[in-house]
């Protein structure tokens, strides 16, 4: 038998729920209270998912608190530059800085970041109710230092996806030229071979038909690191070298000599299927970082190429970015023998996940202000219009809902790749070291782009090369 609630109890729990509902509503305002007139500076890199939070986060977040957010969006070198001299000076100019996942674990070397748990465990009225380090995805992971502490929260993450050209692939006159030439029927390709076959057929094919049509993009800047972490993050370990050839668990070897494999056969057949690639990519190939592969995909200009996720939801859905709208297919990346195997062991990976968080410097003059900022940003509510705007997940709970599911029918599927497949991808080593190689090395690369080394010398090169840096940083013995 139930018992019926006397109206006092009924009145008394109304107002109790209400006054629990009040209290979580009015957090934001009552914790910026204490912050009135403060501006947060911060620094990252112009990327769909950055512009989203200097356009929308930020003014909702102002709302909310009455904190302002100045978020400067520039390139992704003075990025780096800027908030590094910051953080080395000690002058506190920004609040907080966008961490890339290859760069953090210098950073937590050199003791540059805020621990965040710690600091929410210590000021618990800082504490944001709806925010909880168990949303985000294992992606956050990259970001946690000694004892699982959180230093920075993440804002994207991605996968480098394959992806071709729907219109093309399923062209019935383009089928039965392919099948002609190759005797095979066209479908996105599965092994090296195949996308070395269809790259040349449409760059072929673009000729004879117009000549603005390429069989595939090319990420070859000859004076920019976009091209050596081309190479090393998504090309190399689709041939089986991972770590960037760098074997840590052997002194940290670099020459097939000394245990590494950045010089192997493997690496040395990585980047001459990379060279062959560029040469028919399209012209604006040896000047394009990852901004440019994606303007020359969604400009139609290549049949299919290798490019970052978080430009996969305009190409494939704003029209007034993006000449391929409805037209672009997705797959996992070309793959050698063996190399499912070590991603699904774990042994190695297909591709690169990429991503980032926001951090706060140690310098930071609006420590707690930001913190309250990069709990807002941190938070279930807000994600998925920003999944939406730029295919980026960062919190489980994203995946269920209603908006991003449409999103993903729109991409072709790229948030369930992602949910599904991207435990076979992986963010950069946990090298300290990360840039200081990428220094000594890039110039080498460069020299290979160019052609004033051959690629065999020039991966003989960067490994002494990579050995001697490492000897003088402390790491080889």
């Amino acid at each position: 038998m139930k018992r019926k609630l006397a109206p006092s109890l009924i009145a008394l729990t109304i107002g109790l729920l209400s006054g629990l509902s009040a209290a979580h509503a009015d957090f934001w305002s009552d914790a910026g209270a204490k912050f009135k007139g403060v501006t947060l500076h911060g620094v990252t890199e112009s990327t769909p998912p950055s512009n989203y939070v200097k356009d929308v986060l930020a003014k909702q977040f102002e709302e909310k608190t009455g904190i302002k957010v100045e978020l400067e969006t520039t390139s992704w070198d003075q990025m780096y530059d800027k908030a590094i001299k910051d953080m080395e000076a000690k002058t506190g100019i920004y609040d907080m800085v966008y961490i890339e996942q290859d760069i953090v674990y210098a950073y937590l070397q050199r003791n540059f970041l805020t621990d965040i748990t710690k600091t929410l465990a210590d000021k618990p009225e800082l504490k944001a109710p709806e925010f909880d380090e168990a949303n985000f995805t294992t992606f956050a992971d990259y970001f946690r230092g000694t004892d699982n502490h959180l230093f920075g929260v993440p804002m994207e993450a991605f996968i480098k996806v394959y992806l071709y050209r729907k219109d093309l692939f399923d062209d019935p006159k383009i089928q039965e030229a392919f099948k002609a030439k190759t005797g095979k029927d066209l479908a996105p390709a599965k092994t090296h071979e195949d996308y070395t076959q269809i790259a040349e057929f449409f760059t072929e094919w673009g000729k004879e038909n117009g000549g603005q049509l390429w069989g595939t993009t090319s990420q070859a800047h000859t004076g920019h690191p976009a091209s050596w972490y081309e190479y090393v993050e998504s090309v190399a370990p689709t041939f089986g070298v991972y770590n960037w050839g760098i074997n840590a668990d052997d002194n940290y070897g670099a020459s097939v000599e000394h245990g590494g494999t950045m010089n192997s056969d493997k690496a040395k057949a990585a980047l001459k299927y990379f060279l062959h690639l560029r040469d028919i990519a399209p012209p604006e190939s040896a000047a394009s970082t990852w901004s440019e592969v994606a303007t020359t995909f969604a400009a139609g200009r290549a049949a299919q190429g290798l490019v970052y996720g978080e430009n996969a939801a305009w190409i494939a859905s704003d029209q007034s970015k993006s000449k391929v709208v409805g037209k672009v297919g997705i797959a996992l990346p070309p793959l050698s023998d063996g190399v499912m195997a070590d991603a699904e062991s774990g042994k190695g990976y297909i591709g690169y996940y990429d991503g980032g968080a926001f951090g706060v410097p140690v310098t930071a003059k609006n420590q707690e202000a930001a913190l309250l900022f990069l709990q807002f940003i941190g938070q279930n509510s807000v994600q998925p219009d920003w999944a939406v705007a730029a295919p980026r997940i960062t919190n489980t709970a994203t995946y269920d809902d209603p908006k991003v599911k449409e999103m993903d029918t729109t991409l072709g599927g790229y948030y369930t790749m992602l949910k599904n497949d991207g435990k076979l991808f992986a963010g950069a080593p946990k090298y300290p070291f990360h840039a200081q190689v990428r220094e000594t090395v890039a110039p080498i690369f460069y020299r290979i782009l160019t052609g004033e080394v051959g690629p065999d010398e020039g991966l003989d090169e960067m490994a002494a090369a990579t050995e001697e840096e490492l000897t003088n940083l402390g790491y080889r013995k």
